[in-house]
């Protein structure tokens, strides 16, 4: 089983950018989907973007959509999620989470999908 390692979080004025990255380690990043998900202090986990998705290749939160983007480097064993026009509303830890080939994909948005997880990174927005 892969196992990840998040980093990057921290503490940024609102408009502003953070770059989060998740490493891997014990396997292959080549084999699994990649996904990011968060979760805010008094709320449940949710999705915010995903990788290998079927004809599109990346799909992504309505909240986040044209402000995150994630990406990989299977070289370096490693996914981003770059955040910009970051918005208070975006506070929360940050978590990376793996997915190997299911049912025709490698993508999801739920998070019983997935089968590996980091530990979680904080970010939090100031206005």
């Amino acid at each position: 089983q892969v196992q990840l390692v998040e980093s990057g979080g921290g503490l940024v004025q609102a408009g502003g950018s953070l770059r989060l990255s998740c490493a891997a380690s014990g396997r292959a990043l080549s084999n699994y989907g990649m996904a990011w998900f968060r979760q805010a202090p008094g709320k449940e986990r949710e999705f915010v973007a995903a990788d290998r998705w079927i004809g599109i290749g990346t799909y992504y939160a309505d909240s986040v959509k044209g402000r995150f983007t994630i990406s990989r480097d299977n070289a370096k064993n490693t996914v981003y999620l770059q955040m910009n026009s970051l918005k208070p509303v975006d506070t929360a830890v940050y978590y990376c989470a793996a997915r190997t080939y299911y049912g025709g994909s490698f993508a999801s948005t739920r998070e019983r999908d997935f089968g590996s997880w980091g530990q979680g990174t904080q970010v939090t927005v100031s206005s």
